[in-house]
């Protein structure tokens, strides 16, 4: 944009003389004028025309200048307009007055040619300068939610591969992750989580099984029961997971971390890998354990049928204050119509 470019100007004053005179002085420099003989139409033009000055007589029957000006800068499209205040008044007090209601200059009458023009080409100046930045930080802030988003999006992804692929490695498909992280979102918004904290354990959930990409396949992928040694091994996972997400401290990882840590604790403090008891637990952790169980129960393995729901349900109504926070099985009990059509839309395939 060429901000020496000459501009849009509203000449208001309820004199028709001043406006010719102050118009045609305007006009014979190339400025686009609209004239409008009392506030009320000023504000009528204002909004229509979009001038990028206005000069303001102060003293018009009905809104004077002080009134118009106050409305003007009253409102979101017109406030930015820069406002000259003309007026014969010459007094300290009518000047300051001006300034207060939001004028940021004052011409005295009789106009003077010289003056007139310097102040419009100043002001007009200005006026397009800081609309230019304003548009180019308005470009700028876009763009930076646009990247941010973007990176966001990716990083969301990689956390949902990373999840599925630790899950392929014991799994005959991925949607596990996928299920309880819906689950576990359903969950904490049903004992009131926000929506920041349960879109978090949402996008979290997928990578707290991301540390059994660290155990050797002669332990993951045993078809018999494990020996003390290769137990010891497979609970590791939690601390691997823990491990390979403490790299990064926005809360999506956090939270990440946490859920991997933590949800294989239990209530009773007879989980691992700290014995964690009760809300010593994150909650976190607390509602991924009953999550992971439920899912992992009712699906079908290579090494094993899925169980009925009211089977699974008996199994984790029974370990409520054990395995399980008591109130959490409650409220899990509440949701599983819910839970189940989360099942059926994301059944492995």
């Amino acid at each position: 944009m060429d901000v020496k470019a000459p501009g849009k100007i509203l000449i208001v004053d309820d004199t028709p003389a001043n406006l010719g005179v102050l118009g045609n002085t305007l006009e014979s420099e190339g400025y686009e004028i609209s004239t409008a003989p009392s506030g009320e139409i000023a504000l009528e033009i204002a909004n229509s025309f979009s001038p990028e000055l206005i000069f303001l007589d102060i003293m018009m029957p009905g809104m004077d200048g002080f009134q118009t000006c106050e409305a003007l800068k009253n409102s979101l499209e017109t406030q930015d307009i820069p406002v000259i205040f003309m007026s014969a008044l010459n007094d300290v007090d009518s000047i300051c007055k001006g300034f207060d209601h939001g004028g940021l200059d004052y011409i005295a009458k009789p106009f003077r040619r010289e003056e007139v023009l310097s102040r419009a080409k100043t002001h007009i100046q200005l006026y397009k300068l800081i609309n230019e930045r304003k548009n180019y930080t308005r470009t700028l802030e876009d763009t930076v939610k646009k990247r941010t988003k973007e990176l966001h999006d990716t990083r969301l992804e990689v956390i949902n591969c990373l999840g599925r692929a630790g899950e392929f490695r014991d799994n005959e498909t991925g949607m596990h992750v996928v299920r309880m992280s819906h689950f576990a979102r359903l969950l904490g918004e049903t004992i009131g989580l926000s929506e920041e904290k349960s879109s978090l354990l949402f996008h979290a959930s997928p990578m707290h099984d991301i540390g059994k990409i660290g155990i050797p396949d002669n332990v993951l992928l045993k078809p018999g029961k494990l020996n003390e040694e290769e137990w010891e091994i497979m609970k590791s996972h939690v601390t691997i997971g823990a491990t390979i997400l403490s790299r990064d401290d926005s809360p999506l990882m956090k939270t990440a971390k946490i859920v991997a840590l933590h949800h294989h604790e239990k209530w009773d403090g007879s989980g691992y890998p700290n014995n964690l008891k009760g809300e010593a637990i994150s909650l976190e952790g607390r509602i991924i354990a009953i999550c992971d169980v439920f899912d992992a129960l009712t699906s079908k393995r290579s090494y094993k049928d899925p169980w009925p729901i009211n089977k699974t349900m008996e199994l984790i109504e029974s370990s409520s204050g054990k395995h399980f926070e008591p109130a959490l099985v409650n409220r899990f009990k509440k949701i599983v119509p819910e839970v189940l059509k989360i099942k059926e839309e994301f059944a492995d395939v």
